[in-house]
C-alpha cells in the first residue's frame, strides 16, 4: 500500500545536505519519491509500505550523518525570550549557535531586529531558567516575553533610547574640541589648549572607556565565547586609535616647526559617537517597524461589563471569565469573544476582516472581542478570553511571523557568521603590507582601525528581519495573516492558484435567482406560496426559497399541510391550494405536463442554476432556479490574477456542466470539477509535479489536506482556529483581491530585503579597500558604518507605504 509521510530532518547545513539525503531515499527498494525542503528541513517520502517500513527510512537519514525527530519529539515546549545586549547579526548568531550545542534544544531562532528568541526545547532536559543563564553567561540579559506586560516591554525600550541619547550628547559634547582641533589644524591655526595633548587624553578618555564601556563589555563576553562581533572591531579600532595617539603624544619627541604632533584622539571619540547615532536612529526606527503589534495591541477593550448576581459591574478585562453574561452598548467595543444570548446589534468588524459594512448580529450568533457595536444594546455568554481570543490569536500569530527567519537570510546569517574573524585577519594585513613594505608605521594603524570600523556587519543582520517585520505588519493591516517569514518569501513566486469553488469564488449560500411564471400567475404570489410551502423544508434550497419569500415579504405564514418527498421536493397546502415543487420526475408522477418547460431549465442550468419546478393545483405554473452567487469581487480578482501571470484553475465537486458555467462568469480556463474533498490535495499534487509553484485558497476546514498539500495554502474566511492553522496565509475577509495584494506584498518585501542586503554587502566590499589602501579616514568610515544600519532599516519603513488596491 503507497503511504506518504513527512519527516521533520535536523543537522542540514546547505542544500547540498537536502540534496544527499534525496539520493540517499531515492535509491530505497520500495521508495517512490522523496523530496527534501531545507528551508523546511522536512522530507516527504511517498513508499510502499509492504517493500519498505518508516523506520528503515528514517535509519537511513541518520546513517547519513542527520537527526530524525520523531514525531513525539515534536510536542516540545516552546518558549519566547527577550534578550538585551545585542549589538549586530554576530551576537544573534553566536546564541543561536551555542543555544543549538545545548542538549534538549530542537531549534533557536534569533531576532536582531526584534530582539527576540524563539525556541523550541524537551523540558525534559533542559529548563528555560537554564537557557536563561547560558544566554546570560555569553554577556546579554534574557527573559521570558510572557512575563513582559506591553507597558513595561515599552518602558525597557524607551529606557534603551533614552539612555543611548543621554550617552550620544555627551559624547558629541566630549568630542567636539577634538573635532574642532582637528579641522583648525587642517587649515594651519594654532590654538594652543585645543591642540594639548594632556587636554585631549583628559576628553578623549571618558569617551573611550566611561561611554565606550558597553563596546568593551560585549567584546570580552564575546571573546570569552570564543567568537567575535562588532564590539571586537570597534574595540579594537578605537582603542588602536586612542593608544596609538599616546605613544605619539608622550614617547615621540615634538618635530620642530610642527604645529600638532599626529594624535587621533578624535578619531576614536567620533566612532564612537557615531556609532552611538546609528544606534539611538537604529532604535528608533526599529520601535516603529512592530507598530502593527501595537496597533492590535490597541484595539483591546480595557474593562467589560458584566451581570453578577443580577447587578451590572464594571471590571477589567483580564478578569473575564468564561460563561460570565456580559452587556455591550451602542458604541462600546466587544471585550472578549462570545455568542449573544439576548438582544441583536449591528457590528463594525473592520478590524477582524477589513470589511466596512457593519453585519447584523442576533442571538445565537458569535461576536469577536475588539470589535465595535455599532447600535443596539445586546447581552452575550464569554466563550473564549484572554490568549484565547481571536485577536490573541491574531496577535500572536503576526508576531510570530515577525519574529521568523526566510530561507534567504540564511545567507546572511552565514556571512556574518564568519565576517567578524575575516576582516580582522584584513586589518592585520593591511597593518603588515603598509608597516613592512611602505615602511608606514602611522599609515599602517589608520588604514587597520578603518578596516576595522568600516567593516561592521550590522546592515547584514538587519537587512532581513526589519522588512519581513514590516511586511508581515502591514499584511495584518489588510486582513493578511502571514504565518512566518519563508510563506512570504515563497509567495510573489506562485505561478498557479487553484480556486475552491463554493466559499471561496462563490458565497457558499444557496440563493433564489430567478422566479419564471409559464402559466399567467404572478411572479411574487408565486414566490409568497413557494416560500409557504418551503417554510418547513430542512432542503438547503427549500431554505433558499424560504429566505427569499422572508426578504421580499413581511411574514410568511405556515401552509396548511406540508410533506417532504426524499429525493423529489415538496407537497404543500397553502391557501386552500394544492402545491408541489421539485424535480421533473416529481411532477412526472403526479401527471403534470412539464414538456413546454424543457427549453428554460436547460437555458438555467447552462447558466450553472440549478432549477426546480413549481405546480399549483396540478397545473405547471413557474420554474424557479436557485445558485450559490458569485462574491461581488471575485471576478475582478481573478482577471488580476490573471493579468500578473498566474496559472487560475477553479476546483470544485460540481458536475462539469454547472462548473463550466460559474468558471465561465469569472473568466477561469481552467476547470478541475466533479472533485471529491479527499481527492483535491492529488488535484494539486499533480500541478506540483509539472514544476508547478502552486497556492491553494479554499475555507481552511474542508479544504486542510489540499491547503496543506500546496506550497502555499490561503485560508478564505473568518480567521477562525482551523483557518489560520490550516494555512500558510489567511484572509480574514471573503475578497479574493486580497490574493493579489498578498502577492505584491511578498514581491515588494522581497525587493526590500535583496536592496537591503545588496547594499549591506556591497557597501564592505567597496569599503573594505578604500580603508585598506588608506583612502578613508577612521572618522568617514565610523559614520558611513553607522549609517549603513540607519538606511537599511529606513529601507524597510518605506514598506509602510504599500497600499492595497482594490
Amino acid at each position: 500500500m503507497d503511504r506518504k509521510e513527512s519527516i521533520n530532518i535536523t543537522g542540514m547545513s546547505c542544500a547540498a545536505c537536502a540534496a544527499r539525503i534525496e539520493k540517499g531515499l531515492n535509491k530505497l527498494e520500495g521508495v517512490r519519491q522523496a523530496a527534501v525542503n531545507f528551508a523546511m528541513e522536512k522530507a516527504t517520502v511517498e513508499y510502499d509500505d509492504s517493500l519498505v517500513v518508516l523506520e528503515k527510512i528514517n535509519e537511513t537519514v541518520r546513517k547519513l550523518g542527520y537527526e530524525v525527530l520523531e514525531k513525539e519529539t515534536l510536542n516540545n515546549n516552546k518558549v519566547e525570550l527577550k534578550i538585551t545586549g545585542m549589538s549586530c547579526a554576530a551576537c544573534s548568531a553566536k546564541i543561536e549557535r551555542r543555544l543549538g550545542k545545548l542538549e534538549g534544544i530542537a531549534s533557536a531562532a534569533v531576532n536582531l531586529a526584534t530582539e527576540k528568541a524563539a525556541i523550541e526545547f524537551d523540558p525534559d532536559q533542559v529548563k528555560v531558567s537554564d537557557i536563561i543563564n547560558i544566554i546570560g553567561n555569553l554577556g546579554y540579559k534574557a527573559e521570558r516575553v510572557e512575563d513582559l506586560t506591553q507597558d513595561r516591554e515599552k518602558a525597557l525600550r524607551e529606557k534603551e533610547v533614552r539612555k543611548l541619547k543621554r550617552e550620544l550628547i555627551t559624547s558629541a559634547v566630549l568630542s567636539s574640541p577634538l573635532i574642532l582641533a582637528m579641522l583648525l589644524s587642517m587649515i594651519k591655526i594654532d590654538v594652543a589648549f585645543l591642540h594639548n595633548e594632556y587636554f585631549q587624553l583628559v576628553i578623549a578618555t571618558p569617551v573611550q572607556f566611561i561611554i565606550g564601556l558597553r563596546f568593551y563589555k560585549n567584546a570580552y563576553h564575546a571573546l570569552r565565547a570564543k567568537s567575535a562581533n562588532m564590539d571586537v572591531l570597534i574595540a579594537m579600532g578605537t582603542s588602536a586609535a586612542y593608544f596609538f595617539s599616546i605613544y605619539n603624544a608622550f614617547f615621540v619627541p615634538a618635530q620642530p616647526g610642527v604645529m600638532m604632533k599626529e594624535l587621533y584622539f578624535e578619531a576614536g571619540a567620533v566612532i564612537i559617537t557615531l556609532i552611538l547615532l546609528g544606534k539611538y536612529f537604529e532604535a528608533v526606527a526599529k520601535g516603529k517597524t512592530s507598530e502593527a503589534i501595537k496597533k492590535l495591541m490597541g484595539l483591546q477593550a480595557k474593562t467589560a461589563r458584566i451581570i453578577l448576581d443580577g447587578v451590572e459591574k464594571d471590571i477589567p478585562v483580564e478578569e473575564v471569565e468564561t460563561g460570565y453574561v456580559v452587556v455591550v452598548r451602542p458604541g462600546e467595543k466587544i471585550p472578549v469573544d462570545g455568542r449573544i444570548v439576548e438582544g441583536n446589534s449591528s457590528i463594525d468588524e473592520s478590524m477582524l476582516t477589513g470589511e466596512s459594512l457593519p453585519v447584523e448580529k442576533k442571538a445565537g450568533d458569535m461576536v469577536i472581542g475588539a470589535t465595535i457595536n455599532k447600535f443596539g444594546t445586546f447581552k452575550f455568554e464569554a466563550t473564549k478570553i484572554g490568549k484565547d481570543t481571536a485577536l490573541s490569536q491574531i496577535i500572536k500569530l503576526v508576531e510570530e511571523a515577525q519574529g521568523s527567519k526566510a530561507p534567504i537570510q540564511k545567507i546572511a546569517d552565514k556571512v556574518s557568521g564568519i565576517f567578524v574573524p575575516v576582516v580582522i585577519a584584513i586589518a592585520l594585513v593591511t597593518f603588515l603590507v603598509w608597516y613592512l613594505i611602505a615602511g608606514d608605521f602611522t599609515g599602517a594603524i589608520v588604514s587597520a582601525v578603518s578596516v576595522l570600523v568600516i567593516a561592521c556587519p550590522c546592515a547584514l543582520g538587519l537587512a532581513t528581519p526589519t522588512a519581513i517585520m514590516v511586511g508581515t505588519g502591514k499584511g495584518a493591516e489588510n486582513g493578511i495573516l502571514i504565518k512566518g517569514g519563508e510563506h512570504l518569501e515563497r509567495a510573489y513566486k506562485l505561478n498557479s492558484i487553484v480556486l475552491d469553488k463554493t466559499g471561496t469564488i462563490t458565497k457558499g449560500k444557496p440563493e433564489v435567482t430567478d422566479v419564471i411564471p409559464v402559466n399567467g400567475l404572478d411572479a411574487a404570489e408565486l414566490l409568497k406560496l413557494a416560500a409557504i410551502s418551503e417554510k418547513n423544508s430542512e432542503h438547503p434550497l427549500g431554505a433558499a426559497i424560504y429566505e427569499k419569500g422572508k426578504s421580499d415579504f413581511e411574514s410568511i405564514p405556515d401552509p396548511e399541510e406540508f410533506e417532504a418527498i426524499p429525493g423529489r421536493g415538496v407537497r404543500a397546502v397553502a391557501g386552500g391550494r394544492e402545491i408541489f415543487i421539485g424535480t421533473r420526475k416529481l411532477l412526472g408522477e403526479k401527471g403534470i405536463d412539464i414538456y413546454s418547460l424543457e427549453d428554460i431549465i436547460a437555458g438555467l442550468e447552462d447558466e450553472g442554476k440549478t432549477a426546480m419546478l413549481m405546480a399549483v393545483e396540478g397545473k405547471a405554473e413557474a420554474v424557479l432556479a436557485v445558485a450559490d452567487t458569485l462574491k461581488e469581487n471575485s471576478e475582478e480578482a481573478i482577471q488580476q490574477l490573471i493579468k500578473m501571470g498566474i496559472e487560475v484553475y477553479m476546483i470544485t465537486g460540481d458536475n462539469k456542466r454547472t462548473a463550466a458555467a460559474i468558471a465561465k462568469k469569472v473568466g477561469i480556463k481552467n476547470v478541475l470539477a466533479e472533485v471529491l474533498p479527499e481527492h483535491k490535495a492529488e488535484e494539486v499534487e499533480k500541478l506540483k509535479k509539472q514544476g508547478r509553484i502552486v497556492a491553494m485558497v479554499g475555507d481552511g476546514i474542508n479544504d486542510a489536506p489540499a491547503l496543506a498539500t500546496a506550497d502555499i495554502g490561503m485560508a478564505i474566511g473568518t480567521g477562525t482556529d482551523v483557518a489560520i492553522e490550516a494555512a500558510d496565509i489567511t484572509l480574514m475577509n471573503g475578497d479574493l483581491r486580497t490574493i493579489p495584494t498578498a502577492i505584491k506584498l511578498s514581491k515588494r518585501t522581497m525587493n526590500k530585503i535583496k536592496q537591503n542586503l545588496f547594499w549591506a554587502f556591497i557597501y564592505n566590499i567597496i569599503g573594505i579597500p578604500f580603508a585598506a589602501l588608506g583612502l578613508l579616514s577612521p572618522v568617514i568610515a565610523g559614520g558611513a558604518m553607522a549609517f549603513s544600519s540607519v538606511s537599511v532599516v529606513t529601507n524597510s519603513l518605506s514598506l509602510k507605504r504599500f497600499r492595497a488596491k482594490k
